[in-house]
């Protein structure tokens, strides 16, 4: 069987599951919430009811989050930046309006409209005024202008190997143990058809750019899932820093494949409810991605 008839065949087996349900695993379909799209789903492992993400696959409901610490303007920059850098906001897409927005985040308009001016000149972002206007994602790999001066034309240091390997180690905790948990939770139906509906984003995207938004929001898909909004928030933040070191080295043929396999390996562990697959192919992928970057960046 060649690569294509393999990932057709994983395809079909993914909506097949999806269509069967939530299986062993699933204790109900979901208890409403009263909010329009946002049902509630039983985590397995401890027990214990999380919220199944709503609004257009759920990302931006997981991981916009109340900002905790005393950095409310630092804060809500790196908060904002990461979630456009891994693609829970799409190169084109509107932030939410200010006031919900600021109200998701738990910071004051004002600092709001700081941290986004920080990060329209970053180039991340750009806003327009105007009854039709607001604040619109710019594709995050965008090139940076010819002559461009100020914090946009700032040249990255080159990550040492020390913070890369910190980086890689640190995926290697999180994701597999996101990856356990989401396959030992009651998922839903449309918990699983969201999971399904992430993978057959990554596996056919339109463009290189957009596969690594398509990769980065399946990571974050599984994580969400896992009903702990800490592990949410630690691989959000581990894949902004994976996404700034893949963006360093060439798009390769031969890891895409190995990575769609793995990509619906993954997820077909999950949807059977196979913890310790789920785990172990996880572990296996970010292995296959740190020899990568070991390898091209040092």
């Amino acid at each position: 069987m060649d690569r294509s008839d393999s990932i057709q065949a994983a395809a079909e087996r993914r909506v097949d599951g999806a269509a069967r349900g939530p299986g062993k695993h699933d204790a109900d379909k979901g208890l409403d919430t009263g909010e329009p799209g946002r049902k509630w789903f039983a985590m397995a492992p401890m027990g214990k009811v999380v919220p199944l993400p709503g609004r257009d696959g759920g990302l931006p409901d997981a991981v916009l989050r109340p900002i905790r610490d005393g950095n409310a303007f630092e804060s809500t920059v790196e908060h904002l930046a990461n979630a456009i850098r891994v693609g829970v906001f799409a190169p084109g897409e509107r932030l939410p309006p200010e006031r919900e927005l600021a109200e998701r985040l738990g910071v004051g308009r004002a600092t709001l409209r700081e941290a986004i001016g920080a990060l329209r000149q970053a180039g991340l972002v750009t806003t327009t005024r105007g009854r039709a206007g607001g604040t619109v994602v710019v594709h995050p790999g965008e090139a940076v202008p010819e002559g461009a001066s100020g914090p946009v034309g700032r040249v990255r240091p080159t990550p040492t190997a020390e913070e890369v390997a910190d980086v890689l180690v640190f995926r290697r905790v999180v994701e597999p143990s996101a990856a356990a948990l989401t396959a030992g939770a009651a998922l839903t139906g449309e918990a699983r058809a969201w999971l399904t509906r992430s993978l057959d984003e990554a596996v056919a995207p339109k463009d290189d750019a957009a596969r690594r938004v398509a990769d980065a929001r399946l990571h974050l898909a599984v994580a969400a899932l896992a009903g702990s909004p800490l592990l949410l928030d630690a691989v959000t933040r581990v894949q902004a820093r994976v996404s700034k070191l893949l963006a360093a080295i060439p798009v390769l043929k031969a890891n895409i494949e190995h990575s769609d396999l793995q990509h619906a390996a993954i997820v077909e562990a999950i949807l059977r409810g196979d913890a310790d697959g789920a785990r172990r192919v996880m572990e296996e992928h970010c292995d296959a991605t740190s020899a990568l970057l070991r390898g091209l960046i040092g």
